[in-house]
């Protein structure tokens, strides 16, 4: 099923909402920081401006590269490189991060709805291990003042899908407002559910949103087994008892995809496994971009398959500009292959 097939020309336009974060992604040659800053590994924690300080001190020497972020911004910027129509909600300052933000959106064409704050414009330190993991210490910053108050419907009047990234649940009424303004505004509701960590704070909360408002739901293999307790296929089986289509990542393993009584699997791609940071991200990238361009959910796993297969060969969550003009005549074979 594709929940697109039939819709007006506006489902194919969608907007992401989520923390708008600066990534400072940091390489670290064993994982004793992670440790020392009580920071469980793979997951995304919450950090105050002193603590992330300090984990920025402790590792002043290493490499580091700097990008724009967020889980849903992530998603909504690989739409954008594919071609789709798309923006995105989020609160910024206007500091020298919050400019750098606002500059890359605009260069990549997305429709942005910023918010601003006197707060300054937050971001994610990144720490990646040499296993390729990746942990966050996450100072959210102004972002995390964006309220359910400035959910006006004129945002979503233009947009057929909303992407909700799970890391905003550490604001129950926001995210439901976005979600329930969006369903009375005729939208269909998407949600990544982020991190394990995030899904066990807030079970009870996720289970009953996905019931009353979420259409698509994607979650890797941990954060499945968070909010169901069960293994990935019956996981998959459970979570798309709550929605119309469930996607459950499994890393190397590839994606398992459930909609009515039809499962699909997709195969990841060979790949060499530097930086798993914006993996699942990306992959919500050319799977919602398939689903607006009416395509199979076959097609719609296999594109955001060899779009997660290629950011992992990179350090961060974005793909080079000279591997995407490798990827789309890629992408539109797989298209070509689904019709």
């Amino acid at each position: 099923m594709n929940p697109f097939n039939g819709a007006p020309n506006k489902q194919k336009s969608i907007l992401g909402i989520g923390n708008a974060l600066i990534d400072v992604l940091i390489n670290i040659t064993d994982d004793s920081i992670l440790q020392k800053f009580g920071l469980p590994k793979g997951s995304m924690t919450l950090v105050d401006s002193v603590l992330s300080a300090e984990i920025k001190k402790e590792t002043k020497t290493n490499t580091r590269i700097i990008q724009t972020g967020g889980s849903a911004a992530n998603t909504v910027h690989g739409i954008a490189k594919l071609g789709g129509r798309c923006g995105y909600i989020g609160k910024i300052s206007k500091d020298e991060f919050g400019n750098f933000y606002v500059e890359d959106f605009r260069n990549n064409k997305i429709n942005t709805h910023f918010f601003y704050s006197e707060t300054g414009t937050g971001h994610a330190t990144g720490l990646i291990s040499p296993d390729s993991e990746r942990t966050f210490g996450t100072y959210l910053g102004a972002a995390m003042e964006l309220t359910a108050e400035e959910m006006t419907p004129e945002i979503f009047r233009d947009y057929g899908i909303l992407h909700i990234e799970g890391y905003l649940v550490q604001n129950h009424a926001l995210i439901e407002a976005a979600m329930k303004t969006a369903k009375e505004n005729g939208l269909l509701v998407s949600i990544d559910m982020a991190s394990f960590n995030i899904v066990e704070q807030n079970l009870d909360f996720l289970h009953r949103i996905i019931r009353q408002y979420v259409d698509i739901v994607f979650a890797n293999e941990e954060e499945a087994l968070a909010l169901t307790g069960k293994n990935p296929e019956e996981a998959l089986a459970e979570i798309a008892d709550m929605c119309s289509i469930a996607v459950v990542k499994l890393g190397a393993q590839g994606s398992l995809i459930k909609s009515d009584n039809r499962v699909v699997r997709i195969d990841a791609i060979p790949a060499k496994n530097i930086d798993t940071t914006g993996a699942g991200d990306i992959y919500a990238s050319g799977f919602l971009y398939a689903l607006a361009e009416n395509l199979d959910l076959e097609v719609a796993g296999k594109i955001g398959s060899l779009l997660a297969g290629n950011v992992v060969e990179v350090i961060g969550a974005k793909i080079p500009e000279e591997t995407w003009e490798r990827l789309i005549p890629e992408i539109e074979a797989i298209k070509q292959s689904g019709n």
